[in-house]
Parts: C-alpha cells; sequence; structure tokens
C-alpha cells in the first residue's frame, strides 16, 4: 500500500503539471480533463468544466504526486488543497481503512466503482484530513 499526495488547483492545473515536468525532467505529462470523462445525463458537465484537469500523476524522484483542479462550485482554500491518497492492490485493504476514517468524518463519496478504478472513494476524517482510496488493478491508467 502506498499513500500518495493529492494536489489540488483552481483553475490551473495544466500550468502547474507542465511546470512540476519541467523542473523534475518529465516529459509529456499525461492529463485528463473533465470533460474527457464519460457523460453522465443525469449530472450534465458545466461548460467552465470540460478543459479543467481531473487528473494527473507525475512520478517525482520515486514519489507519485497527483493533480486535479476543483469542480467548479466547489470549495478552493489556497494552503488546504491537498489529500492523502490510498492506492493498493489490496480490496480488502481499502475497504477496512476506509470503514475506519469515516467513522466521525464524513463522506464524500462511498467506495464505488468508476471509469479508472473498480473501487475508488473519498472521505474526510473526525480531523479534517481528505482521503482518496483507489483499487489498483495492475492496468495503467495514470
Amino acid at each position: 500500500m502506498a499513500v500518495d499526495v493529492y494536489l489540488n488547483f483552481n483553475g490551473n492545473c495544466r500550468e502547474v503539471v507542465n511546470f512540476y515536468a519541467e523542473v523534475f525532467g518529465i516529459e509529456n505529462p499525461k492529463i485528463m480533463t473533465f470533460g474527457e470523462m464519460p457523460p453522465n445525463p443525469e449530472y450534465p458537465l458545466p461548460e467552465e468544466a470540460k478543459d479543467l484537469v481531473m487528473h494527473s500523476r507525475l512520478n517525482i524522484s520515486g514519489s507519485n504526486v497527483m493533480f486535479s483542479d476543483v469542480f467548479p462550485g466547489m470549495p478552493f482554500i489556497e494552503g488546504n488543497n491537498i489529500s492523502l491518497a490510498i492506492v493498493s492492490k489490496d480490496l480488502e485493504e481499502i475497504t477496512s481503512a476506509f470503514s475506519k476514517l469515516k467513522e466521525g468524518g464524513k463522506v464524500v463519496m462511498e467506495l464505488q466503482e468508476t471509469p479508472w478504478s473498480k473501487s475508488y472513494g473519498q472521505l474526510t476524517d473526525k480531523f479534517g484530513i481528505i482521503w482518496q482510496f483507489n483499487y489498483d488493478s495492475g492496468e495503467t491508467f495514470m
């Protein structure tokens, strides 16, 4: 299991990723936008969200650092724009940690299947720390 850093930005994530890629010598960083996700008629994507970065990941000196723009309308506070991401090939480990950390906290997204993972979820624990959980099936996504 690994704990990765996840940084959020307010519309300038692409610039941030490209800057860090240049600093650390990473060529052609992969960037996925909200507009590249399959459409959901129940939740139409606002026009201003289509080009925002949904996810990018850079391996910097052996550590994964992940990036995203906040979705329009979501709160953004510079300085509090970080979360910890649990990435594991062990689904039971993810389920157990999620269950324990959500006690006294607030679930943002229950563990569920997404286009990038068989099990992804997000919560804020009782101490205000944001956690993301992602099952790593071994398939390369980003």
